[in-house]
């Protein structure tokens, strides 16, 4: 199994009072609550985290994007993965992903993309997404419109990627008359692409036709193994049978020396994660357009957002793991049984988590973790299993 270091790069400075006032920490929680100080301390902080990250041995490290909000600090995730893309020194560096439809050009992050992948040597991974709804009102762009651009700015990005140019590109949304990528991607023929998801099923089966990584996002762990199911299932009706290499669960570990002092350490901080960081309106997570009756049942039977959540609902369903390094290993190996995955997306820092508890974190799973788990891939399951 992998491990990749996947960092949300939160504003862990906010006023969580403020954010329960307003009721969402996305797009109506003002930015004057925003301390640049603090907030350029935090960048360089989980700058250190993501390098650390690489020296105890992870696999790689993870970005993401996210627009008007304290959940995470990163509109634009190329800047920050340009800063690591030389300072990483084995790990390869993962972008989970740009949000395609919010982009007037996406050629600039084929061009992005493609610089990095030069930058790294061919560490690189490039993740594409559509975007939670939140982003289309931070961004004024129509949710009913993004599968159309989503499906057009990936095939456009891998026109620019793997035919010489220039060439042209004649979409609905999307025009242009040279298609010509300078830099060419490192990769051949071209970066590995993963998708994450919160379970949408047209998501679901557009990655597994194109025979990409599937991410599934925070989610209990019985609904990973639903979602990565009907990944199996969808690659069944495409002619071929899915590996494990081509899932990936999103988690949140925390250890500790026993099981009670690592549920009393984290409490606070995953708490404010799920409670106050992930905190916004129904419309903002799922406006109208946004996707499609049966996808929404599952988005939302998923969420682990709306009422207050505690730890022990959080660890009970299989959200996050925390623990000790026995219980931690139990619990990640039965998880990976039960759903299928080779590759885990650990979120080591969380919500308003200090950098001393993430450090020790970090530590804890590069010595009690990693060992029992890398290199050994899970026996594959046959679908339907």
């Amino acid at each position: 199994m992998q491990f990749f270091n996947f960092h949300l790069m939160p504003y862990g400075a906010v006023d969580l009072d403020e954010i329960d006032k307003v009721k969402s920490s996305w797009v109506t929680f003002s930015n004057r609550h925003y301390d640049p100080v603090k907030g350029a301390d935090l960048y360089h902080r989980y700058l250190d985290e993501m390098e650390y990250a690489d020296a105890l041995g992870f696999d790689g490290v993870c970005l993401n994007e996210h627009h008007q909000s304290a959940y995470g600090m990163m509109p634009i995730p190329g800047v920050l993965a340009g800063a690591l893309a030389r300072s990483l020194k084995r790990a390869k560096l993962a972008i989970l992903g740009r949000a395609l439809p919010l982009l007037n050009n996406p050629l600039m992050v084929a061009e992005e993309y493609a610089m990095l992948d030069n930058l790294t040597r061919g560490r690189f991974i490039a993740g594409f997404v559509r975007g939670i709804g939140a982003e289309y009102h931070a961004t004024g762009v129509n949710p009913s419109d993004s599968h159309e651009r989503f499906h057009e700015a990936h095939d456009m990005i891998i026109q620019a990627w793997t035919e010489p140019g220039p060439t042209r590109y004649e979409g609905k949304h999307y025009r242009f008359n040279y298609v010509n990528c300078w830099p060419r991607p490192y990769q051949t023929p071209h970066p590995p692409i993963w998708v994450p998801s919160q379970g949408s099923s047209d998501t679901i089966a557009w990655a597994a036709k194109h025979k990409y990584t599937y991410a599934q996002t925070l989610s209990p762990i019985a609904l990973v193994a639903r979602f990565f199911q009907m990944y199996r299932d969808e690659a069944e009706k495409c002619g071929y049978q899915a590996s494990n290499d081509q899932l990936a669960w999103s988690n949140t570990i925390y250890i500790a020396e026993t099981d009670a002092k690592a549920r009393a350490q984290a409490q606070p901080h995953l708490e404010s994660m799920v409670n106050q960081f992930l905190k916004m309106p129904v419309e903002f997570l799922l406006p109208p357009g946004y996707t499609n009756i049966q996808s929404l049942k599952r988005i939302r039977e998923a969420k682990v957002t709306g009422k207050i959540k505690t730890v022990d609902e959080l660890i009970d369903t299989g959200v996050v793991i925390i623990g000790s390094p026995n219980t931690v290993r139990e619990k990640m190996a039965a998880y990976q049984e039960l759903a299928g995955f080779n590759t885990s997306l650990t979120k080591t820092q969380f919500g308003t988590l200090p950098a001393d508890m993430t450090r020790d974190n970090m530590a804890a799973i590069a010595e009690e973790l990693l060992p029992y788990f890398q290199d050994k891939p899970q026996k594959q399951a046959a679908a339907g299993e």
